[in-house]
């Protein structure tokens, strides 16, 4: 009997979660055999039946300066799950975000078990810092999936094929209820005329150590100009308690956003009818901001990073912004409060300009997605095709005696 085909998944983050398991449901549908996922995740890839080699939190470490103490760690699972591959040989690894990680990994699993196929889903932002990552990324992988259309031909000249699949937001927003926004404020019994403030401090632990405060100060600020000014915190499980505790503090009542207790599809949607019911948000820097920005959602947004990580990122990055949406339109549509300026104050002072005028603002969100296109196919199905190409291509190699086996 054929064994099942079988994809190593690893993904150290919530936004990975996400797209792994989307990729898992899309695969079963594209593939046309029997499956078998194992590789690292969270709650919404082990619902979709992952094999978990460790959790995914033993690797969500990000930053220069915070990875330091959790190295002896990360060393370890990047032994035990090249061990697992080595052992079991899956048809193909796909590594998702995470670039140091994913490198290392796939760096070994390339030595250790040579017939699978090595696929990076998200592209490392080599048009932002670093390039030379592009030639450095072509010598492990077998193909690149990436989620902006401008990013392949930074792979494909240095001989690595590249697959442009599109961004999951799109696939997200897709299939929302247009009455979900109204559904949501009676659930949380908001009234349907009342100004909400979205607040969106981030997933990672570090990152609600350094923005709650200020942020919190903000809203409460915020509150004090605009009249029953409502807020909404959506909060990723893995950092959950550590930001209820710190709500509890804020001078403004405020509607925690849980996932717990409902399913993915469900939660996935409650946090974008969050964004789309919001009036302005304030949010962290990252993939959030993009999410905000596809409900058409004016924000601002604000993020901390330690001292020592900030000289090293003054010194490599390459963009004057770090809002996608800014990238994709050559402009700062949508205000960035970093370090210093990262205050309670003047986050507040940020916030109620833009309720005031977020003209430009929409205007920006919609020439940026515009630039995404309207595909044949949803991302997550293009990324799955891109997986089993990766995978066919190193059968017709040789180096793969059978897909399956």
């Amino acid at each position: 009997m054929t064994a099942p085909m079988h994809i190593m998944i690893v993904a150290g983050e919530s936004s990975g979660d996400r797209l792994g398991a989307a990729l898992m449901r899309a695969l079963r549908t594209e593939a046309g055999v029997a499956l078998r996922f194992s590789g690292v995740g969270g709650a919404m890839m082990r619902a979709e039946g992952l094999e978990t080699v460790f959790p995914a939190e033993d690797i969500a470490v990000m930053g220069f300066v915070e990875v330091v103490p959790h190295i002896p760690r990360v060393l370890d699972r990047l032994r035990r799950a090249t061990r697992f591959a080595a052992r079991e040989r899956p048809d193909a690894l796909v590594t998702i975000d995470a670039q140091v990680f994913s490198a290392m990994l796939a760096k070994r699993v390339h030595r250790a078990a040579p017939g699978t196929a090595l696929v990076q889903y998200v592209a490392p932002t080599v048009w932002a810092w670093k390039p030379w990552r592009a030639a450095a990324a072509a010598k492990i992988y077998d193909r690149m999936l990436t989620l902006l259309p401008f990013e392949p031909p930074w792979f494909e000249r240095e001989g690595l094929a590249a697959d442009y699949v599109g961004h999951p937001v799109v696939e997200r927003i897709a299939d929302l209820p247009v009455d979900a926004a109204d559904t949501l404020r009676r659930d949380l019994d908001i009234p349907a005329d009342a100004p909400v403030l979205l607040v969106a401090p981030g997933s990672r632990q570090s990152e609600i150590a350094r923005l709650m405060v200020p942020f919190g100060e903000a809203a409460a600020l915020l509150a004090g100009r605009v009249e029953g000014l409502r807020v909404i915190v959506p909060v990723a499980d893995a950092v959950a308690e550590r930001v209820a505790r710190e709500v509890a503090d804020w001078l403004v009542p405020v509607h925690l956003l849980r996932s717990e207790g409902r399913s993915n599809d469900e939660a996935e949607r409650r946090k974008f009818a969050a964004f789309g019911t919001a009036d302005v948000a304030l949010v962290a820097s990252g993939t959030v901001a993009l999410e905000v920005a596809a409900m058409r959602t004016p924000m601002i947004v604000g993020y901390r990073v330690p001292k020592s990580t900030e000289f090293i990122i003054r010194r490599l990055v390459r963009v004057r912004s770090f809002t996608l949406v800014n990238l994709m339109v050559g402009r700062k549509a949508v205000p960035e409060l970093l370090q210093e300026r990262c205050t309670g104050p003047r986050l507040a002072d940020a916030l109620a300009a833009v309720l005031a005028d977020s003209a430009d603002q929409r205007a920006a969100f919609d020439e940026a997605f515009a630039s995404f296109g309207n595909e044949s196919a949803p991302p997550s199905t293009r990324a799955a095709r891109g997986v089993l190409t990766a995978i066919a291509g190193k059968a017709r190699s040789g180096q793969r005696l059978s897909i399956g086996t």
